[in-house]
């Protein structure tokens, strides 16, 4: 049996306490049996928590960020602090009677681990069970990387809310629907929007409507003169428009809305990414380019003003995606990252409970199990970190091939080593290395 290992960012809890108790009793149960039996330690290396620990640390203590630092020396002080929290950890194991054997202690940071985690990720990548793909990821301003769906915690808010967001030293208004108009061109007439983001309007790319809705049939196929870019927004139809909510009409940013995403792919519109990774405005933003997202929130709102576009404001519920480590707001970013693929996982795992070999007790819990997994995504793993796991990847290029895209999995050759990517590059493309 492995013990579930502790993240190595500080000390145990109650959690750890009842987790060990129960694991020891099975341990001491069964050798009571005459059975043979090895529970094994371990600590986990947590690197999303792991960094952030040791970098407030690091500015606390010296002032310094990461980047300051470099790389090399970063890890370094990484490992001083893993090799403190780690053995305090074991102590505090110890201390509670767990009658585990420390001889085969791991890290999952150890050598041996970091090849077994390379080794699976390489055969996965071999079987298509992971790829790489463009998508929105959950993206952390404060943190630089992108986390998992279950890294994020959900704030419902109910209408007006003041929230403090990392980096800002004012509060941030939430839970506002804001509506503005876009002049129709060549036009008197104007179209009004909502949205409770108003600064991805620097990213916006359509608008849209629904194909039924008598108030703009006349407007399908017209455009909109962006007011603050040169830049022109076709009005086009499309069922995801709910004509009841708002004005009926929808501003679409592909690059920063899950739903508009797919509305994207579907008219085929520019992905425009206006948010960049630290949270500033990126150079497609025009005047705006370069300042702090929510800041220019607020100045879009008064130069709406100024130009008559502004139309009103109304209290919104609404869900709020935090970043669990850092408590700053999650940003959609369209990313190339690394995927695994969870839809045959789920349906072997549908299968197996419709079919009794897997019983969940109680049964009542069982359309949970299918809700959960029938609605399942397919996994981010990528971390834009320095403390962790390095995916084993490598991209081919040369002379002697057609040049790939970074999203074709057929560009990518997952090995241990440089030499070895290059053995497999040259046996897959024909080509000497």
């Amino acid at each position: 049996m492995v013990i579930p290992p502790p993240n190595v960012t500080g000390y145990l809890h109650l959690g750890h306490a009842i987790m060990c108790t129960l694991e020891d009793t099975l341990s001491r149960w069964h050798r009571m049996r005459g059975e043979t039996v090895l529970w094994v330690p371990g600590c986990d290396h947590a690197g999303i928590a792991t960094q952030v620990v040791v970098e407030k640390k690091l500015m606390r203590e010296q002032k310094k960020s990461r980047h300051d630092l470099g790389r090399e020396k970063f890890l370094d002080e990484v490992w001083k602090w893993k090799n403190e929290k780690g053995d305090h950890i074991y102590e505090q194991i110890k201390a509670l009677g767990s009658s585990c054997d420390w001889a085969r202690k791991v890290f999952t940071m150890d050598k041996s681990m970091s090849y077994a985690v390379e080794e699976a990720f390489i055969r996965m990548h071999e079987k298509k069970l992971i790829y790489r793909s463009t998508r929105l990821v959950n993206w952390s301003c404060t943190l630089k990387s992108a986390i998992s769906d279950i890294e994020v915690e959900k704030i419902e808010l109910k209408g007006r809310t003041l929230i403090n967001v990392p980096g800002y030293k004012q509060p941030v208004e939430f839970g506002v629907l804001t509506y503005f108009a876009y002049p129709i061109e060549n036009s008197t007439e104007e179209i009004i929007v909502a949205t409770t983001r108003v600064e991805t309007m620097l990213g916006d790319t359509a608008i849209v409507v629904h194909p039924d809705d008598e108030r703009y049939k006349h407007l399908h196929g017209k455009f909109v003169q962006h007011p603050f870019l040169p830049r022109r927004l076709p009005i086009l139809a499309d069922t995801m428009v709910d004509p009841t909510f708002g004005s009926g009409a929808v501003k679409i940013t592909p690059a920063h809305d899950p739903n508009d995403f797919d509305c994207g792919r579907r008219l085929n519109l520019e992905f425009i990414t206006c948010i960049g990774d630290d949270g500033s405005m990126t150079a497609e933003c025009g005047p705006y380019a370069g300042k702090p997202r929510f800041d220019v929130r607020r100045q879009l709102i008064e130069d709406l003003k100024a130009r008559g576009l502004y139309r009103d404001s109304k209290e919104n519920e609404m869900i709020l995606p935090t970043c669990s480590r850092s408590k700053d707001i999650i940003e959609p970013i369209l990313k190339p990252q690394w995927y695994v693929n969870c839809k045959n996982m789920a349906e072997r795992s549908i299968q197996a409970v419709r079919s009794k070999e897997l019983k969940i007790l109680p049964d009542i819990f069982e359309p949970v199990w299918y809700r959960w997994l029938e609605d399942i995504r397919d996994w981010c793993i990528s971390r834009q970190l320095w403390w962790g796991h390095r995916i084993p990847s490598y991209f081919v290029s040369s002379d002697a091939i057609p040049a790939g895209n970074e999203t074709d999995d057929h560009y990518w050759v997952s090995a241990h080593s440089y030499d070895e990517a290059l053995d497999k590059a040259a046996q897959r493309f024909n080509v000497s290395k």
